[in-house]
């Protein structure tokens, strides 16, 4: 279990900047996300974490030791690719060995963490079989025990569960967060599933063109997005743009053309300005329906169209500003309530000033 401290990392390829700056405080024991869209820089990072890649500027330490030019070999990590890289003429305890045989591990001690590693997995009396009679997600906790058994001092995960079916990446996500956990693992974790990051992390860091957008728990970003391409990018908003009216105490006042809204402002070193342009983000499940305006916030409009998905429904609200504004939002009901109104009901949609965030519009 180390910490792994990243210092204005930079990595070019030609005339590209893949990474451009990145700084990154990673704790011992920490799961640790690295989130975004294709090309964001995610999987470079990881690959210069694991000495795949020698950054062109910066550094990458592991506790007190600089690691940034140190060849993959010697930096003791294990690594989970999205391939699995597991060898089809060996058996699951032959996997797992690999990495210890190399490392010329004498035999008995092999037996005994190959078995221990497995049991970690629950896949002790898979020890003889063949990687092709495995499913996909036993063929999946085979490539993590090889990278467990090595005892690393960080495990690197690059899109592991991105082959699985949606059953199985649900059935690891939850595995691989206890393993790491009952091991005391430093996880270093790439993935462009919001939902995999939201659900397993402890902190996740969000990439946009090789610079860091926000880093946070998940709860933090998720509630409290600093940009709108943070905003966006977890999950599903509701962006109003308006202008700053006031600021008291965290909390600003957007003039929009659906009307006033007040909500907290997400990023801390930025001081609205009255007048300012700025953007309203409110996420789906965040507006509640009523037949009157009652609260804050409120908004009336009509169903324009609705999706039921049993549990809950989606909706279009067709969204009418007292100034002539119009818009359409998405709403999220929980125990579907309004989902037989017609487009002939008049309705509103009403979001606590706490689940309203105001952002700056330059950074959206």
């Amino acid at each position: 279990m180390i910490p792994v401290t990243i210092r204005n990392l930079t990595k070019r390829f030609g005339e590209m900047v893949a990474l451009d700056r990145i700084d990154l405080d990673i704790k011992a024991g920490e799961i640790f996300f690295l989130l975004g869209p294709s090309g964001c820089g995610k999987t470079t990072l990881l690959r210069s974490i694991a000495g795949f890649y020698i950054p062109d500027e910066g550094e990458i330490r592991f506790g007190d030791e600089d690691v940034t030019r140190l060849p993959p070999h010697r930096r003791n990590t294990g690594m989970m690719f999205q391939s699995y890289a597991l060898w089809p003429h060996m058996t699951v305890a032959q996997n797992v060995a690999f990495g210890l045989e190399e490392r010329k591990v004498p035999r008995a001690e092999i037996d005994r963490r190959v078995t221990e590693a497995l049991a970690s997995i629950r896949m002790e009396q898979y020890a003889g079989r063949r990687i092709n009679q495995l499913s996909g997600g036993q063929q999946q906790r085979v490539a993590l025990a090889r990278a467990l058994v090595i005892r690393p001092r960080c495990l690197l995960l690059d899109e592991p569960l991105s082959n699985l079916d949606a059953k199985l990446r649900l059935e690891m996500r939850t595995e691989i967060r206890r393993v790491c956990k009952e091991a005391g693992l430093t996880a270093i974790y790439v993935t462009h599933d919001q939902k995999e990051a939201l659900s397993i992390a402890d902190r996740l860091a969000i990439l946009e063109f090789g610079r860091i957008g926000q880093i946070g728990a998940p709860r933090e970003v998720y509630r409290k997005p600093r940009s709108r391409f943070v905003a966006e990018f977890i999950g599903e908003t509701d962006i109003v743009e308006g202008r700053i009216a006031s600021t008291v105490a965290g909390y600003s006042t957007v003039e929009t053309p659906l009307g006033t809204f007040e909500g907290l402002v997400t990023d801390p070193e930025w001081k609205p300005a009255t007048g300012e342009a700025a953007l309203v983000s409110i996420r789906p499940e965040s507006w509640q329906l009523q037949n009157t305006p009652n609260g804050a916030n409120a908004v009336r409009g009509r169903i324009a169209d609705a999706i039921y998905l049993g549990e809950m429904a989606q909706y279009q609200f067709a969204a009418a500003g007292a100034n002539g504004g119009s818009q359409d939002l998405k709403i999220c009901e929980l125990n579907p309530q309004f989902i037989k109104e017609g487009r002939d009901r008049e309705l509103y949609a009403t979001a606590a000033r706490d689940d309203v965030a105001i952002l700056r519009k330059q950074n959206a």
